[in-house]
This record gives structure tokens, sequence and C-alpha cells, in this order.
């Protein structure tokens, strides 16, 4: 991400927060650029020159950490998500991560199952390390537990 993406980066997470709203789901409010602001990485997926989705990631644990995956409501179902998910992993296995985690709804379609179908399994709160149940309480402080939510990783292959 560069400088100039962050407007379109804000507009797109808060776009994307619509969907919950139509589910269904109040979550409080947000201010994407705190979020921008904690994010070692951000990538953006742009058509022309507008932002259309990104992935900010951080490290807990030693684990890349998917803090947000969002594509704007007007480009979805065309791949953008997807695409950004696997550069996310694609990126964390050269950077000699082993895994990747995240936080989602457990039954929102197009958060737990969606994850799921790409590789994302459930993890049970024991193996949780200690930076990934503070996100989950500091989630949880903010109010976005208010539906159930699965922590999830999925494990990284790497090339020799």
């Amino acid at each position: 991400m560069v400088a100039e993406d962050v407007d379109g980066v804000v507009e797109v997470s808060l776009a994307a927060d619509t969907l919950f709203a139509e589910a269904g789901l109040e979550l409080p409010p947000d201010d994407p650029r705190e979020m921008l602001d904690r994010a070692e990485r951000v990538l953006v997926a742009v058509d022309g020159t507008e932002v259309v989705g990104l992935a900010a990631t951080v490290t807990l644990d030693g684990d890349a950490h998917l803090e947000q995956l969002a594509v704007h409501p007007g480009y979805g179902r065309r791949g953008i998500g997807g695409a950004l998910l696997e550069a996310v992993c694609v990126g964390a296995a050269g950077s000699g991560r082993t895994r990747v985690s995240l936080t989602t709804f457990r039954d929102l379609p197009w958060n737990a199952p969606w994850y799921e179908r790409r590789g994302f399994t459930v993890l049970p709160r024991p193996g949780w390390g200690p930076e990934l149940a503070r996100q989950w309480e500091a989630e949880e402080r903010a109010g976005i537990l208010v539906r159930p939510r699965v922590v999830m990783v999925r494990d990284l292959v790497h090339s020799p």
C-alpha cells in the first residue's frame, strides 16, 4: 500500500462493513485508519486507479495474522478476496511464517465457511498463543464478539 491508497482502503473497509448490517449484524463503529496504523503489511487490489480490496496483516505469536480482508461490495464475487488471501499466504510463507491465523464470524457464509474452503481450520482455544488470546480479548472489549466467532489457521507449505 502506498500513501495515495489510504482513502480508498478506508472507503473499501467501510463499504464492506455494510454487508454485516445487511446480514442483521450490528458491529461497533470502526475507524479503519486505526487498523492501518497497526498493520505491518497492507495489500491492495485495484481496478485502474480505484482501490477495490485490501488485506491487512500483523504478526501474532510468530504467525502472520490476517487483521482484515475486505472487498468493496460492488466488486464482490469476482475472486478478488481469494486472490488477496492467497497473496497473504504466499507472502507469509516466503517470509518464513508457518501459518496464517485470523478471527472471523463462525456462521456467516462469507466468513468461516469461506475460509474453510480455502484451507483454514478452526483452532481451539488451547492452541492459541498469548498474543492471539490478547487479540481475541481486544475484539471482545471492542464489541466485535456479537455473534459466534472462531479463530482459524492455515498451515503454510514452504518450498525447499
